[in-house]
């Protein structure tokens, strides 16, 4: 096989991989009830379906003409960007309260640590 078929076959796979994670996300957000559930949907498409369609427009500039890495910057804005902003959104959802509002941390010296409440602890040794 030549560079070309080879290119075109690879070009072929991003384009069909980006199309199918647009078109799942885009089904997603019509499809989920409330904005937290539905805000997950796009935040994959713009990840992936979008790093996909750019990496078929980078293989093909290299493949069948000059070489460019402008798509490469618009990834990494991408990437960074993305997360960020779904933590916003999500976080005014919460503020809101227009979803359902996460449990309380537990009130003993456990949260956010490695150690076992003692209750646990002895069911895990009943257990064994």
């Amino acid at each position: 096989m030549t560079p070309d078929v080879l290119g075109t076959i690879a070009i072929a796979l991003c384009l069909l991989v980006g199309a199918i994670f647009s078109l799942v996300g885009s089904i997603g957000l019509l499809k989920f009830n409330d904005s937290m559930t539905r805000l997950h949907a796009p935040t994959k498409v713009g990840t992936v379906g979008v790093g996909s369609l750019l990496l078929a427009s980078m293989i093909h500039s290299y493949v069948y003409g000059d070489g460019s890495l402008h798509e490469l910057l618009i990834m990494a804005f991408l990437f960074v960007t993305a997360p960020i902003s779904a933590n916003f959104i999500g976080k005014v959802n919460i503020h809101r309260r227009s979803c359902d509002t996460p449990p309380s941390p537990p009130r003993d010296g456990t949260w956010s640590t490695l150690d076992v409440p003692e209750e646990d602890r002895v069911l895990a040794e009943s257990q064994n």
